[in-house]
């Protein structure tokens, strides 16, 4: 039973938690199981293989971490680097800001480039601390791929581009939590070195699954990095994997058969259809945008995110007032601005799961929200400029023709 029952479906369009497939909630409607069991193994080895596929990687290695994103960002850092190591991070947004507060407090040397919110990061910044960097003192490169606090998404073949012109060996290490599955994200044609993602987000699964994936050389790096670690040690779970039980510690069972339907659908749609069902839903929400008469936060086209699209709001009005009216009223569920645009945005999550109708009745909600909290908005303009482009690019449903 809902604390706050509303009649029909909540509308959800955070940038994560994001809607689950009926199939994924099927496939989780289950008992414990045994995970010493000969199942479970069997399950997690067909896992580890597959999951790397939405990384585009043959050769990392995954670990699938009963945590959130949060502590995959842990397990990044601590299995890599050792105290007082200097990383070089970017701040563009909260989430990075946050992921800065955690090598901070983990105790490395932290070199912030920080960008106005709603830019993406700084990179002539970083091919000059690279280039200075003769003596190799900076031993990880950490970004954001997609800062979902602005909507920004970050050019990660640029940052490998600038590692290999200067022939610096610095770890590259990427959150990946909003848009894996989602964005175009290449990690061994791009050289990363760690990559991590959360289950709640483009996978379209609960929250509770931190997934990371290390090349060859974070494996090295393992062996000398000095960061306590003990819940997240990697060389726990290459222990299991050799052993072919797999799990050093008690897994989530409901959520591995999850993952199991959730990367079954991802694959019978192909992953490239989705990134570009991704693309589509983000354009047609920056032409509504465009048609309410508002700006996107984010400052370039290059930067648009394909998961998240973040509203500026005229000074008069408090985007807070939006997002609260919005679930009040229509139970619709939209992203606040955080910390530097708390108050300045709004934003539109269009991940996971999600198909160009669903996204019609999210813009056709954000409208009468506008109107409501005394925005000029003229009725049907975004929904309008927004099905005139899906009309013409939404492609036949594959399986169905």
């Amino acid at each position: 039973m809902d604390y706050v029952y509303g009649p029909g479906r909540n509308h959800l369009f955070v940038p994560g938690p994001v809607n689950i497939p009926d199939q994924v909630i099927r496939a989780m409607n289950r008992n414990n199981e045994d995970y010493r069991s000969p199942a479970v193994p069997a399950l997690t080895k067909i896992l580890l293989e597959d999951v790397k596929k939405i990384f585009k990687t043959t050769s990392g290695t995954p670990f699938l971490i009963p945590t959130t994103g949060t502590g995959a960002w842990e397990s990044a850092l601590t299995n890599t680097l050792s105290p007082g190591d200097r990383i070089v991070s970017f701040l563009i947004g909260q989430f990075s800001l946050l992921w800065i507060d955690q090598q901070q407090r983990l105790n490395f040397k932290v070199d912030v480039v920080e960008s106005e919110w709603g830019q993406g990061a700084n990179l002539d910044v970083l091919a000059s601390k690279i280039a200075a960097d003769k003596a190799h003192t900076i031993k990880a490169i950490c970004i954001v791929h997609n800062e979902t606090a602005t909507g920004v998404t970050n050019d990660l073949a640029a940052v490998r581009k600038i590692l290999d012109h200067y022939q610096h060996p610095a770890l590259f290490l990427v959150d990946g939590v909003s848009s894996i599955c989602a964005l175009d994200f290449r990690m061994d044609e791009w050289g990363i070195d760690v990559a991590l993602t959360g289950s709640q987000k483009a996978l379209s699964l609960p929250t509770g699954m931190g997934i990371v994936c290390a090349s060859h050389k974070a494996l090295e790096a393992t062996k000398t990095a000095k960061s306590v670690r003990v819940f997240f040690d990697w060389n726990d779970y290459l222990k299991f994997y050799k052993l072919g039980t797999y799990w050093p510690y008690t897994p989530s069972i409901q959520l591995l058969y999850g993952l199991r339907a959730a990367l079954d659908l991802i694959f019978e749609e192909g992953l490239d259809n989705v990134i570009a069902r991704h693309g589509r839903l983000a354009k047609a929400t920056r032409l509504a945008v465009e048609a309410w008469g508002l700006k996107n936060c984010t400052q370039k086209e290059e930067w648009f995110s394909d998961t998240v699209t973040a509203v500026v709001v005229p000074p008069y009005i408090d985007s807070s007032e939006i997002v609260r009216r919005a679930w009040k009223r229509y139970n619709l569920s939209l992203g606040l601005g955080l910390n530097k645009v708390a108050g300045k945005v709004f934003r539109i999550g269009h991940l996971g799961n999600l198909n160009e109708l669903q996204l019609m009745g999210c813009l056709a909600g954000v409208e009468m929200v506008l109107k409501d909290v005394g925005y000029p908005v003229k009725l049907g303009s975004g929904v309008a400029a927004a099905s005139a482009y899906l009309q013409n690019t939404i492609p036949l449903i594959p399986s169905r023709i």
